[in-house]
């Protein structure tokens, strides 16, 4: 505020009363404090008036679908994380909506959090709301699915190893016209996963049969419309891939919903997590995140970051591959 007092040669006072629109402050002046303030990114904390001496030392999180197990999973190992270093964490859940993903952005930056850690919501193409975080210099960390590698550090998993391995899985167990089914192209998530489930077709010299692969959304009646489609087709798959736990059971209950058996019929991974996998009949062949470690890594970046260390870091969590009775077959 005192920046803004001294570029436009009033007192502290008139800005503050600007800033809060008071009528005892013209609107000509007030315009010109507001826009100053946009132009120089000046947010007014409101931890400041009542906490000057102790401030809080606040994360925030911004996640695309919090009621998912994988990103409680990661919100609370970024919590235990966190909570050693005596940090708090909040978070916020942007319903897979860019619109709702800026917003969060926009309240954590005027709430004066000292990191974030986000995922992307699958509709987000348009990175200039972390573009300003980057040039505004307040350490940012993504997980998942991540944007603008030449600036922030990131987190993911080897989504196109365990493809290619749960793939390659697949056709040993005696598949041959393997479907995928994913989210958006642009994500890249996405691009990876799809990436290794190609890359055994390729290795086995196995056809590859554009209308086996469905990428359009992360959605259940999405997956469940896809999924019929696939298995409606003439010459139908006889195995699926599916990108992630949303999908994976709109495909499980999709196949048993067309009268087909698992694995007999059509053979199923996903990736999902142990906690679901397991309590499926038949139990759910899947690839496991380790979702929690993703969670505690993002928060040890972050906190490097806030530290000072303006290094960029890739850090890759393995994911595991587990056999169950979706994809044994006899």
């Amino acid at each position: 505020m005192k920046d803004l007092a001294q570029e436009l040669g009033v007192s502290i006072a008139t800005v503050s009363r600007a800033l809060r629109s008071s009528p005892e402050i013209g609107q000509d002046m007030q315009m010109k404090v507001k826009e100053l303030a946009k132009r120089l990114n000046y947010r007014p904390n409101p931890f400041a008036q009542s906490l000057r001496k102790e401030a809080p030392r606040v994360i925030g999180v911004v996640v695309p679908n919090l009621v998912t197990h994988y990103y409680a999973a990661v919100l609370d190992g970024i919590e235990d994380e966190a909570r050693k270093e005596g940090y708090s964490v909040i978070s916020a859940n942007t319903h897979e909506d860019t619109n709702a993903e800026i917003r969060a952005i926009d309240n954590f930056i005027s709430l004066h959090v000292e990191g974030i850690i986000a995922c992307l919501s699958q509709n987000t193409t348009d990175y200039s709301h972390f573009v300003e975080i980057s040039n505004m210099g307040i350490p940012l960390v993504f997980f998942g699915r991540t944007c603008l590698s030449d600036r922030f550090s990131s987190v993911t998993a080897n989504g196109d190893e365990a493809a290619f391995q749960a793939t390659q899985h697949l056709i040993d167990t005696g598949s041959r016209r393997i479907a995928f089914i994913g989210g958006p192209n642009h994500l890249d998530m996405v691009k990876r996963r799809k990436h290794g489930y190609l890359e055994a077709l390729r290795e086995n010299r196995i056809p590859i049969d554009r209308d086996l692969v469905a990428c359009e959304k992360i959605d259940y009646q999405w997956a469940m419309d896809a999924t019929t489609r696939l298995l409606q087709m003439e010459n139908r798959p006889d195995a699926i891939l599916a990108f992630n736990d949303i999908i994976t059971f709109a495909a499980f209950t999709a196949i048993k919903q067309q009268g087909l058996r698992i694995p007999e019929d059509v053979a199923l991974i996903g990736f999902t997590d142990d906690v679901h996998a397991q309590y499926v009949t038949p139990r759910m062949s899947a690839i496991e995140d380790q979702s929690h470690l993703m969670g505690q890594t993002a928060c040890q970046l972050l906190l490097k970051n806030i530290g000072g260390d303006t290094k960029i870091y890739r850090k890759i969590v393995p994911q595991k591959l587990v056999i169950r009775d979706t994809s044994a077959r006899k």
